[in-house]
Protein backbone atom coordinates (compact mmCIF):
# COMPACT_ATOMS: atom_id res chain seq x y z
CA UNK A 1 0.00 0.00 0.00
CA UNK A 2 1.45 3.39 -1.01
CA UNK A 3 -0.20 6.10 1.24
CA UNK A 4 1.56 9.22 -0.82
CA UNK A 5 -0.75 12.24 -0.74
CA UNK A 6 0.97 14.71 -2.90
CA UNK A 7 3.06 15.08 -5.64
CA UNK A 8 6.71 15.88 -4.72
CA UNK A 9 10.17 15.04 -6.04
CA UNK A 10 10.60 11.57 -4.91
CA UNK A 11 11.18 8.06 -6.69
CA UNK A 12 13.35 5.41 -3.65
CA UNK A 13 10.77 2.98 -3.39
CA UNK A 14 10.84 2.63 -7.18
CA UNK A 15 14.68 2.20 -7.27
CA UNK A 16 14.56 -0.04 -4.07
CA UNK A 17 12.26 -2.74 -5.70
CA UNK A 18 14.12 -5.72 -6.05
CA UNK A 19 10.95 -6.97 -8.20
CA UNK A 20 10.29 -3.76 -10.45
CA UNK A 21 6.85 -3.90 -9.14
CA UNK A 22 6.40 -0.14 -8.42
CA UNK A 23 6.83 1.26 -11.67
CA UNK A 24 8.82 3.57 -13.02
CA UNK A 25 8.18 7.12 -13.10
CA UNK A 26 7.40 9.38 -16.15
CA UNK A 27 7.79 12.57 -13.88
CA UNK A 28 9.59 12.34 -10.65
CA UNK A 29 7.06 14.13 -8.92
CA UNK A 30 4.62 11.37 -9.89
CA UNK A 31 2.58 9.57 -6.81
CA UNK A 32 3.95 5.90 -7.54
CA UNK A 33 1.70 3.51 -9.27
CA UNK A 34 1.93 -0.31 -7.87
CA UNK A 35 2.09 -3.68 -10.24
CA UNK A 36 0.51 -6.06 -7.95
CA UNK A 37 1.42 -8.84 -10.35
CA UNK A 38 4.88 -8.10 -9.36
CA UNK A 39 4.54 -7.27 -6.11
CA UNK A 40 6.22 -9.83 -3.34
CA UNK A 41 5.32 -8.05 -0.13
CA UNK A 42 9.06 -8.14 0.43
CA UNK A 43 8.70 -4.59 2.40
CA UNK A 44 12.13 -3.48 1.14
CA UNK A 45 10.32 -0.08 -0.32
CA UNK A 46 8.71 0.52 3.28
CA UNK A 47 12.54 0.96 4.52
CA UNK A 48 13.41 3.35 1.62
CA UNK A 49 10.87 5.42 1.77
CA UNK A 50 11.28 8.86 3.42
CA UNK A 51 7.96 9.97 4.17
CA UNK A 52 7.28 6.95 5.79
CA UNK A 53 4.26 6.35 2.90
CA UNK A 54 4.68 3.03 2.27
CA UNK A 55 3.02 -0.41 4.25
CA UNK A 56 2.50 -3.97 3.42
CA UNK A 57 -0.54 -5.85 4.64
CA UNK A 58 -0.64 -9.49 4.50
CA UNK A 59 -3.96 -10.80 5.03
CA UNK A 60 -3.17 -14.49 4.39
CA UNK A 61 -1.69 -15.01 8.10
CA UNK A 62 -4.61 -16.49 9.68
CA UNK A 63 -8.65 -16.67 9.53
CA UNK A 64 -8.91 -13.53 12.33
CA UNK A 65 -5.43 -11.67 11.77
CA UNK A 66 -3.17 -9.96 9.55
CA UNK A 67 0.47 -8.72 9.05
CA UNK A 68 1.14 -5.05 9.00
CA UNK A 69 4.45 -4.15 7.78
CA UNK A 70 5.06 -0.06 8.68
CA UNK A 71 8.28 2.37 9.06
CA UNK A 72 9.10 3.11 12.71
CA UNK A 73 11.30 5.89 13.28
CA UNK A 74 10.98 6.49 17.63
CA UNK A 75 13.05 4.94 19.97
CA UNK A 76 13.50 2.52 21.37
CA UNK A 77 12.68 -0.08 18.52
CA UNK A 78 10.30 -2.68 20.01
CA UNK A 79 11.36 -6.51 20.02
CA UNK A 80 9.87 -9.44 18.68
CA UNK A 81 6.84 -10.67 21.15
CA UNK A 82 6.57 -7.44 22.34
CA UNK A 83 2.36 -5.97 22.62
CA UNK A 84 2.08 -2.83 21.57
CA UNK A 85 -0.68 -0.24 20.93
CA UNK A 86 -1.84 -0.09 17.34
CA UNK A 87 -2.39 3.40 16.06
CA UNK A 88 -4.31 4.90 12.63
CA UNK A 89 -3.03 7.85 10.78
CA UNK A 90 -4.04 10.60 13.49
CA UNK A 91 -1.97 8.33 16.06
CA UNK A 92 -5.30 7.39 18.09
CA UNK A 93 -5.31 3.73 19.44
CA UNK A 94 -7.22 1.47 17.55
CA UNK A 95 -6.27 -2.22 19.26
CA UNK A 96 -3.47 -4.03 20.69
CA UNK A 97 -0.88 -6.12 18.51
CA UNK A 98 1.91 -8.38 18.82
CA UNK A 99 5.21 -7.92 16.84
CA UNK A 100 6.36 -10.31 15.08
CA UNK A 101 9.75 -9.22 13.63
CA UNK A 102 11.77 -6.22 13.86
CA UNK A 103 13.93 -5.29 10.44
CA UNK A 104 16.71 -2.33 11.50
CA UNK A 105 17.19 -0.07 8.99
CA UNK A 106 20.26 0.14 6.98
CA UNK A 107 22.13 3.90 7.06
CA UNK A 108 22.06 5.95 5.96
CA UNK A 109 18.49 5.83 3.87
CA UNK A 110 16.78 2.94 5.78
CA UNK A 111 14.25 3.29 8.23
CA UNK A 112 13.33 0.48 10.89
CA UNK A 113 10.47 -1.50 9.67
CA UNK A 114 8.23 -3.38 12.38
CA UNK A 115 5.95 -6.16 11.52
CA UNK A 116 2.94 -6.56 13.25
CA UNK A 117 0.14 -9.02 14.19
CA UNK A 118 -3.46 -7.57 14.21
CA UNK A 119 -6.66 -8.48 13.80
CA UNK A 120 -7.70 -8.76 10.16
CA UNK A 121 -10.37 -6.00 10.45
CA UNK A 122 -7.89 -3.35 11.52
CA UNK A 123 -5.06 -4.15 8.04
CA UNK A 124 -6.21 -1.03 6.08
CA UNK A 125 -6.41 1.42 9.30
CA UNK A 126 -3.45 0.49 11.07
CA UNK A 127 -0.62 2.90 10.52
CA UNK A 128 2.07 2.94 13.56
CA UNK A 129 2.23 1.63 16.94
CA UNK A 130 3.09 2.68 20.45
CA UNK A 131 4.91 0.45 22.91
CA UNK A 132 2.47 -0.48 25.85
CA UNK A 133 3.44 0.63 28.68
CA UNK A 134 4.22 -1.67 32.25
CA UNK A 135 0.96 -2.63 33.70
CA UNK A 136 -2.08 -1.94 31.23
Amino acid sequence: MVECFQRIPCDPCHYSCRSGAIKEFKDINDVPEVDWEKCTGCGVCVAACPGLAVFVMDETASASECLVAMPHEFSPLPREGDTVDLLDREGVALTRGMVERVIPGRKPAGTPVVWVRAPKEYSLTVRGLCLTKEGD
